[in-house]
C-alpha cells in the first residue's frame, strides 16, 4: 500500500515518494502526444449534477495547458481547473471553447451530445 498523505507534508506523489508541491517527476513528464485532434465535450455524471465543458487532446506540456487553461475560462467567464491533462470548465461553454481554440488554430471536434 503507497503512501498518499502525510500528515507533516499533505498529499505525497507516489512516483517520487516527495510533496506534491515539491515534486520532481511531474516536471520531467514528456508532453503528452495526441492525434493533433483537440475534443470539447460536456459532462455531468459524478459532478453533483453541475454540467462541465471537458476539453482533451491539447498536446501541451503542464505549464502551457494551465495558461490556456487560464484563458478559456476568463474566455468564457467560468471557473474550472486544469489536471492530468483535461481542462474542465465550469458551465455549458462547448461553442464557446470550440471557437476560441479554433481562432487559435487548433483542430476542434465536438464529442457527446
Amino acid at each position: 500500500m503507497a503512501l498518499v498523505y502525510s500528515t507533516d507534508h499533505g498529499r505525497i506523489c507516489p512516483g517520487c515518494r516527495q510533496p506534491v508541491a515539491s515534486c520532481s517527476c511531474r516536471a520531467a513528464q514528456p508532453t503528452p502526444a495526441g492525434d493533433g485532434t483537440v475534443r470539447v465535450g460536456r459532462e455531468k455524471q459524478g459532478r453533483g449534477g453541475k454540467t462541465v465543458t471537458v476539453v482533451r487532446g491539447l498536446a501541451l506540456d503542464a505549464n502551457a495547458l494551465v495558461a490556456v487553461g487560464k484563458q478559456l475560462r476568463a474566455a468564457c467567464g467560468a471557473g474550472g481547473t486544469a489536471k492530468e491533462g483535461v481542462l474542465e470548465v465550469q458551465g455549458d461553454h462547448v461553442e464557446r471553447v470550440m471557437a476560441w481554440l479554433a481562432q487559435a488554430g487548433h483542430r476542434v471536434k465536438r464529442v457527446g451530445g
